[in-house]
């Protein structure tokens, strides 16, 4: 009978095999025992493709032949899982050198005392930095064996990890920089707590009914308490406690319920393992009805004797507050231990499996009450990667760095894209001023833009002669006035004679006008006009521009669009036998200004 997953465990320290004289027998079962205690089970139909039966067979087979020699894939795959919760956590410290049957020797492979190193038989050996003829270390060479021995030349940093944590209630251990060896492995101390509270860890590992369930179904999880306490009060193959001495099953107390067979919710259709097999019980509990699944291994015809139930409750798991599954019994935990410890870390750290304080990242053990560097006396200094500075340091090179140069090449370099995108952008800016100009009125030059003549304004370049205009109301916008110069005199048929008068503009809105005192216009021939003269002319020039004889050049200044406001004495026009002065009729408010009035033009 050997315990399922019992290595390195108080309860199952101890083994005794007697099976055969012949000793590859005895070592075959003891072989085969040990693979209990690193939780293999027996290897069902399928799993042993390694070896023949002529070949002796795999070594977890549940009845074994003859002499085996290797291990199934499915013995690897459970070893490998045992690892990965955390046990086995002995098996990484080195024995005792002095214990070992037969005395010191050279080949064996174990460095004792006067070696320097060990590497076998030296038909055996493939160590470069050992001389296997005598033990000891090459030329040049620190170091032979060892995880801590780097490359035979030297031994790795102090701090650096040498062995990481094998699952929640492992923890880690570190290089001293003065041995090619690891330090012994430890764990939290038994009971410390582990999956959010929901466990305790026992042995290194964190033992919980989820895990157990997700082991036997797959994907699964524990079945309602009530389960637990229906199925195991029966007493029977299927719901129990253990067995008794007499090898009767036991009924389990309410208490103890969560001891026994353990009780899981799945939508598998059977359990791991070719010789499990589903037991569902349904319950009603609360008015409603509960599924519960067991599982129950049948033995085949060679037994099965030495392996335990698997569907057991596993020993250590927390079956209630401060209580853990022991002897198919839940049993208060005693934690004195823990407590103490806990006391002297000043809640700055945590207890490992020798009793000493692991102290958290900035606190120096023994009793992290100091500032340091964190670990423990057991676990080597600690040295923790500098991964925030390694990443500010690229960051800064690879990021800042280039986008600074980038910056000064943009501002200082004339011919960089920066200032070609600027002299793009301003030529773009002026461009679109240009065309906001020139869509005032047409053109670019400045001399045909009009300039808007406010009402207290008075025309440049005038004559002081004014025709009269009455005051009236006043508008706050202005009439253009346009003056309209024929380009040639126009002759008048013969013996016509016509009256030509200065016409006046329209007077505002108000009280009728005054007509001011006409003097008779003198006779005078016109020819009639080649062109007909324009309704209202664009652009017209000032008065006091105009040539003493027609020209047929444009006017130089244009005509202001406003004339000054303001009030005048009445005076008589003049009679312009060349020259007519209209005004275009009034479309708004009626302008108020001064209008110079024009010197006849002399006929040749």
């Amino acid at each position: 009978m050997a315990p399922l997953e019992g290595m390195c465990s108080l309860e199952n320290s101890g083994g005794i095999n007697d099976h055969s004289e012949v000793s590859i027998g005895a070592a075959a079962t003891m072989a085969h025992e040990i693979g209990h205690n690193f939780g293999m089970s027996h290897d069902h139909d399928g799993c042993c493709v390694e070896a023949t039966a002529e070949q002796g067979g795999c070594v977890m087979a549940a009845a074994t032949h003859p002499f085996p020699r290797v291990f199934s894939r499915c013995s690897k795959r459970d070893l490998d899982s045992y690892f990965q919760k955390g046990g086995g956590m002995c098996l990484y410290n080195m024995p005792n050198m002095k214990d070992l049957v037969g005395g010191k020797k050279c080949g064996n492979g174990f460095v004792e005392e006067g070696e320097e190193c060990d590497c076998g038989e030296p038909d055996e050996c493939t160590n470069d930095c050992c001389n296997a003829n005598n033990c000891t270390l090459k030329e040049e060479a620190q170091c032979a064996h060892g995880v801590c021995c780097e490359g035979c030349k030297q031994l790795k940093q102090a701090g650096t990890m040498c062995r990481g944590p094998a699952g929640a209630c492992d923890l880690p251990e570190y290089c001293t920089g003065a041995s090619p060896y690891c330090p012994s492995n430890v764990y939290l101390l038994d009971g410390s707590s582990c999956q959010y509270g929901l466990a305790y860890c026992y042995n290194g590992m964190c033992l919980t009914h989820e895990q157990q369930c997700l082991q036997l179904w797959g994907y699964a999880r524990p079945a309602h308490d009530a389960c637990f306490e229906d199925v195991n009060a029966a007493g029977n193959a299927f719901g129990n406690c253990g067995k008794d001495e007499h090898g009767n099953y036991m009924k389990c107390d309410k208490s103890d319920a969560k001891c026994g067979k353990i009780q899981c919710h799945s939508a598998a259709k059977k359990p791991k393992g070719t010789n499990a097999v589903s037991i569902d019980t349904t319950i009603r509990t609360g008015g409603i009805e509960v599924k519960c699944r067991g599982t129950y291994v049948y033995s085949t015809q060679d037994g099965q004797g030495d392996l335990p139930d698997p569907g057991l409750v596993v020993t250590g798991t927390k079956c209630g507050e401060g209580k853990v599954c022991r002897d198919r019994r839940c049993q208060n935990a005693s934690f004195t231990e823990l407590e103490t410890c806990i006391t002297r870390c000043h809640g700055n750290g945590v207890c490992n499996s020798n009793g000493n304080c692991h102290c958290n990242r900035g606190w120096a053990p023994p009793f992290c009450d100091k500032p340091g560097l964190g670990g423990s006396v057991d676990s080597g200094p600690v040295q923790y990667d500098q991964v925030g500075l390694v990443v500010g340091l690229l960051f800064a090179f690879l990021v800042l760095l280039p986008g600074v140069l980038l910056l000064f090449y943009c501002y200082r370099i004339k011919s960089s894209y920066y200032h070609k995108w600027l002299s793009q952008r301003d030529k773009r800016k002026s461009s679109s001023n240009v065309s906001v100009e020139k869509g005032k009125n047409g053109h670019l030059n400045p001399a045909f833009h009009l300039k808007v003549v406010g009402p207290i304004n008075k025309l440049p370049h005038t004559s002081k002669e004014m025709l009269p205009l009455r005051p009236g109301p006043v508008s706050n916008g202005t009439q253009p006035v346009n003056i309209v110069r024929p380009l040639r005199p126009a002759l008048s048929p013969t013996g016509a004679v016509r009256d030509s008068k200065a016409v006046r503009p329209p007077l505002p809105v108000g009280k009728p006008p005054v007509a001011p005192h006409k003097t008779p216009p003198t006779p005078q021939r016109l020819s009639p006009p080649k062109k007909p003269l324009p309704l209202n002319p664009t652009r017209s020039p000032l008065v006091s521009e105009l040539p003493s004889a027609p020209s047929a050049f444009p006017p130089r200044r244009p005509l202001p669009l406003s004339p000054a406001r303001g009030a005048s004495p009445s005076v008589k026009p003049r009679p312009s036998p060349g020259l007519q002065v209209m005004m275009p009729p009034a479309m708004g408010p009626k302008p108020v200004g001064k209008v110079t009035a024009i010197p006849p033009l002399r006929v040749l």
